[in-house]
């Protein structure tokens, strides 16, 4: 079976399937296998719950409602970038160390306002999850906006050459992956492979000048279209916070929002600038970004009994550390906590990382530094307290009658620090 066939089953189908948990009835099911799993053994379970066919890549399970491939991901792959072409749509790409995410949902509720969008779902940014994002959209659909996250060199490559970005919008680079990325040198040659392709591509670059790095990897392309705090930017915006909330500025427009920290207000001020590039009115914008709400513990900020709390245990790296730290230092409240947990996925520098995070902690004026986890743990501290495991951590503040204060939850997900939550309710 060719691609356009493959092609005809996909639009004749009602949606793609990888798990036999969520099939729905007429899902084309791709058994996808994984280090621990065969997907093919799922191939009959699925077609029992409503599949009409299934994609195999192992001939011993075949039936009269499956087709043998290859390779099911590199299948999956193919038919999404045969998916892509057919449409013919504006694919914007959006990667970066830290607040890729965020910018993804408010660029997602920005655009909605003017056109019809479909974004990446969650954290759905992988070599599965861009394929599935691309043929979740249709006909109908005007604009895609394509998160990609990778932890190697190379993988941002493999991403584009599915996707084929139209435009692309790199977030920052920072310490995120490092143990994958061979350091911050290796973080950035990752990244900077969506500049590449749409280099290669004569396709269009938003950039943030307030970023050094972006502006010297794009300073000689003509189709750059700058945003950020300097009147020499295509949409001059400015990022401040009040109290609480991140904000920003452009012109005479004041764009609020549900947000917190200074690096949310980038992550505002790209999504501002990329909407105004696409002719949304930018009293829509303000309205799109005020009613955004943050969810699956990234930058949440909750209000339990009397204390202020900034829930950001979804990911944790030595920038977004760094970043959520200062944001905690520059806000106006008396009483201060700060309880974090171990970044993974450093690398060799890991100790470093983490002990400079200590020594940050260490010079603050705060009430209180709680840090946890096997990392944290072999930091050199006087001031701040470690615990090795959580339930130590748990059983500490369980003892503590912390209130009216500002208290900033922050480690990787692994962590799971949200648990600690319903010490507060």
């Amino acid at each position: 079976m060719n691609i356009s066939q493959l092609h005809q089953l996909f639009l004749d189908s009602s949606g793609i399937s990888t798990d036999t948990r969520n099939i729905k009835t007429n899902n084309l099911f791709f058994a996808l296998s994984g280090t621990n799993f065969n997907g093919n053994q799922f191939a009959q379970e699925a077609l029992k719950r409503g599949a009409s066919k299934v994609v195999i890549d192992d001939e011993k399970y075949s039936t009269e409602n499956s087709i043998l491939v290859e390779d099911c991901l590199v299948a999956l792959q193919d038919l999404a970038h045969y998916h892509r072409k057919h449409l013919a749509l504006k694919i914007i790409g959006i990667t970066g160390s830290n607040g890729k995410t965020t910018t993804k949902e408010l660029l997602t509720q920005v655009l909605q306002q003017k056109y019809k969008v479909m974004a990446t779902k969650g954290n759905l940014n992988n070599h599965i999850g861009v394929p599935l994002t691309l043929l979740s959209m249709n006909q109908e659909t005007e604009i895609g906006i394509v998160e990609m996250g990778a932890n190697h060199q190379g993988e941002i490559k493999a991403l584009c050459k599915i996707a084929q970005p139209n435009y692309g919008y790199i977030t920052n680079f920072g310490k995120a992956h490092l143990e994958g990325f061979g350091g911050l040198e290796g973080v950035i040659k990752g990244k900077s492979e969506l500049y590449d392709d749409l280099i290669a591509n004569k396709q269009s670059i938003f950039i943030s000048i307030e970023d050094k790095i972006q502006v010297e990897k794009t300073k000689d392309y003509s189709k750059r279209i700058s945003i950020g705090n300097s009147q020499e930017a295509d949409y001059p915006i400015s990022s401040y916070t009040e109290k609480f909330q991140a904000c920003i500025r452009y012109k005479a427009n004041k764009v609020s929002s549900q947000l917190t920290g200074s690096y949310n207000s980038s992550n505002m001020a790209a999504a501002t600038g990329i909407g105004l590039y696409f002719d949304v009115e930018i009293e829509d914008i303000q309205h799109a970004i005020k009613n955004y709400i943050p969810s699956n513990n990234r930058s949440q900020r909750l209000e339990i009994n009397s204390n202020q709390i900034i829930l950001d245990a979804y990911n944790a790296n030595p920038s977004s550390m760094a970043l959520a730290i200062e944001n905690i230092a520059s806000l106006p409240s008396k009483k201060k906590v700060l309880i974090l947990g171990d970044m993974f996925e450093v690398g060799p520098t890991s100790q470093k990382e983490h002990q400079y995070i200590v020594d940050v902690l260490e010079n603050m004026e705060i009430n209180l530094a709680l840090v946890c986890g096997e990392n944290f743990y072999q930091t050199k501290t006087e001031k701040v307290i470690a615990f090795q495991q959580f339930e130590n951590l748990k059983i500490y503040l369980s003892k503590k009658n912390i209130k009216d204060s500002t208290i900033l939850i922050k480690g990787s997900r692994g962590m799971q620090l949200e648990r600690l939550l319903e010490l507060w309710k």
